[in-house]
């Protein structure tokens, strides 16, 4: 099964990122399926939102994206694969795409948003709309393990408010809430997770509203 799942609903695409037991850590797979269709998308003159959620354990939402595979970085490594530097490269084109996309872009922080998952989930530009919920837990905690913020972290990090509040979440990786997270203005909306099934399987349109 694909661990991307990308469907028309109506004049909307609905990306889902769909590796559950990993809590949709990326994979290079995953990035690579993802520019595919936002790059299709992007020229369809009939798609005119996109929206993006993870699928949990019990179904859709419920977890969004714990980051990148961290179990493929300690082989690659180990191995000196090459598809290492591709991941980074290409996780940061996809990043830069989803920036620059002229298009609305809808993502559902649902559950754990933690690192890549953040750089897939806080560069929408046009008409985006980040919406959060009581069950959001995020953070950027890269440098628990000796890396750097990164992902963008450091240009979305440093556009929070109040001022330091993106410095103290880069140096230290704490979590915050989905509340905290609109507050800081990591977010856009807050839903209540119980809505979501009732209106993010539907037309993600209504969700954007609900927000």
């Amino acid at each position: 099964m694909s661990e991307v799942v990308a469907e028309l609903r109506g004049e909307a695409g609905l990306l889902t990122l769909n590796r559950p037991k990993a809590l949709n850590a990326l994979s290079l797979e995953m990035i690579r399926e993802l520019t595919a269709a936002l790059r299709a998308w992007r020229d369809d003159p009939k798609v005119q939102l996109v929206a993006l959620r993870g699928m949990g354990r019990e179904g859709p939402f419920g977890a969004f994206c714990a980051g990148g595979d961290i179990r493929f970085f300690h082989r690659a490594v180990l191995a000196g694969d090459p598809r290492l530097e591709d991941f980074f490269t290409e996780e940061y084109v996809l990043n830069h795409l989803i920036h620059v996309y002229p298009k609305p872009f809808v993502v559902f922080m649902d559950g754990i948003v933690m690192g890549g998952g953040m750089g897939i989930s806080g560069h929408g530009a046009f008409g985006s709309l980040r919406i959060v919920t009581e069950r959001t837990k995020m953070a950027m905690p890269e440098t628990n393990i000796g890396l750097f913020p990164d992902v963008g972290g450091g240009w979305f990090l440093g556009h929070l408010c109040p001022p330091g509040v993106g410095e103290y979440l880069g140096l230290t990786g704490n979590l915050i809430g989905g509340n905290d997270a609109r507050i800081a203005g990591l977010a856009d909306g807050l839903l209540p997770a119980a809505e979501l099934d009732a209106t993010g399987n539907g037309s993600p349109r209504r969700v954007a509203r609900a927000a």
